[in-house]
């Protein structure tokens, strides 16, 4: 007896150790993602490959609100990824009313065999699963883990949530003591890795503000529509070369970040340029194309991948497929002042990065359906229509292909990302 039991720990030593090795290996990489939404994707990935879950949720605090942030739904958003989109920014009491509420309010683990019949200690707490979701969605929650995100302080920043394991037969079942192993284990370090990307979050809206000071079309809302759109196009794109799912994975974290900051280099720009109630005339509008130089020269030659993405998109997000955009091929791009008023030869085709080709249509997209001083915002199908006649011409026929086919989430992501005039206007309706 005394041996069976020592060949069983040994077994079980093995399994910890094997779990630990794995918790490290994916630890490593989300402690290498910048962007706090790539990073959130990428946590619940993991944790519900692990478990073999097919939905998850993160909540992450906002004042005396949880906010959720990101979810998943293999079931539910397989065929339609947009919709995920709607539940997006939703928010719910930091309290005992909600079981997202007690966990966060107590820090501790709570593990439900099913959410329709609370049980045991977790009874106690007096939380109630709220069945709306699951009535509106014709859904079943049963089994789930709640845990806490906290800090090295031991501050609870917010909630994850993991929804209905299942077996080899695809039957919901409990969580094993394996998977809350597991994500107790991993859950410290995905807390430090989502602290981080949302102070890399926070300094970049920063940044992005004092542009948006000197231009105000470079809105919160704007550079957040464009770094959304423009991973979205990328990884249609991607797929539709074969590209690996993890090289796409890691390219999209730098790729939003670059594509929020493609026009930083309107702080070079003059107020009378940038803020002038009207259209830009000739000489006017040679001086704007100078923002893609400046933009450039504030990233080149740094170091960080994210930083040589972000001057390869501020210089190329205005060339064009046919040749005809700015500021084309320089010989001294270090210390031109003024591009001349006849330009230099455009690049090309392949010539313009893939980064440039993709944030030049999502930026040309979302100014058509804006509104601007000059102009009110294009109906949807004209904008549709202009993007596709231009297939070829402005943009990448690829890139053209790769927009209409994820254009559901383009709209969601419009949806989701209002300026304050329009969300006001949504509210009031």
């Amino acid at each position: 007896m005394e041996k069976n039991d020592t060949t069983r720990q040994k077994q079980k030593k093995k399994t910890d150790r094997e779990i630990l090795k794995e918790i490290l290996k994916i630890s490593e990489a989300i402690n290498n993602i910048a962007d706090i939404d790539i990073l959130l994707d990428k946590v619940l990935f993991e944790v519900r490959h692990f478990t073999k879950a097919e939905s998850g949720t993160i909540y992450l605090v906002n004042e005396d609100k949880l906010c959720m942030n990101y979810i998943q739904n293999e079931l539910l958003f397989k065929n339609n990824p947009a919709r995920r989109y709607q539940y997006l920014n939703s928010e719910i009491s930091l309290n005992d009313g909600s079981i997202a509420g007690a966990t966060a309010k107590s820090g501790r683990i709570m593990e439900f065999r099913d959410v329709y019949k609370i049980t045991g200690d977790n009874a106690q707490c007096g939380c109630k699963y709220n069945t709306d979701f699951d009535i509106k969605n014709d859904y079943r929650t049963k089994s789930m883990i709640s845990i806490p995100l906290k800090t090295i302080r031991n501050k609870v920043i917010g909630v994850m949530q993991i929804i209905n394991a299942r077996n080899e037969k695809d039957n919901i079942v409990p969580f094993s003591e394996q998977d809350k192993l597991f994500i107790s284990y991993f859950a410290n370090d995905a807390a430090m890795a989502i602290e981080r990307a949302k102070s890399t979050r926070s300094m970049l809206m920063r940044m992005l503000r004092m542009v948006e000071f000197r231009d105000p079309k470079e809105t919160g809302p704007h550079v957040n529509r464009m770094g959304a759109y423009s991973i979205e196009i990328y990884h249609k794109w991607a797929e539709n070369m074969g590209f690996p799912s993890e090289f796409i994975r890691r390219y999209k974290d730098k790729l939003r970040i670059a594509a929020m900051l493609h026009d930083t280099g309107k702080i070079g720009i003059s107020d009378q340029i940038l803020k002038k109630p009207g259209k830009l005339d000739e000489i006017e509008f040679h001086n704007m194309k100078m923002h893609t130089v400046y933009g450039y020269r504030l990233f080149e030659g740094r170091d960080s991948e994210i930083d040589a993405m972000a001057a390869e998109v501020n210089l190329s997000h205005h060339e064009k497929w046919d040749g005809t955009g700015y500021p084309g091929k320089m010989d001294d791009i270090k210390n031109a002042e003024l591009i001349p008023i006849n330009g230099h030869k455009g690049k090309r085709a392949d010539e313009i990065p893939i980064t440039g080709r993709i944030v030049a249509l999502a930026d040309v997209y979302d100014a058509l359906m804006s509104k601007r001083t000059y102009k009110d915002p294009w109906e949807e199908e004209k904008t549709l229509s202009y993007i596709r006649d231009n297939s070829g011409k402005h943009f990448d026929p690829e890139v053209v292909t790769a927009f209409f086919g994820v254009y559901e989430i383009i709209k969601a992501i419009r949806g989701r990302y209002l300026e304050d005039e329009e969300n006001h206007n949504k509210q009031k309706i």
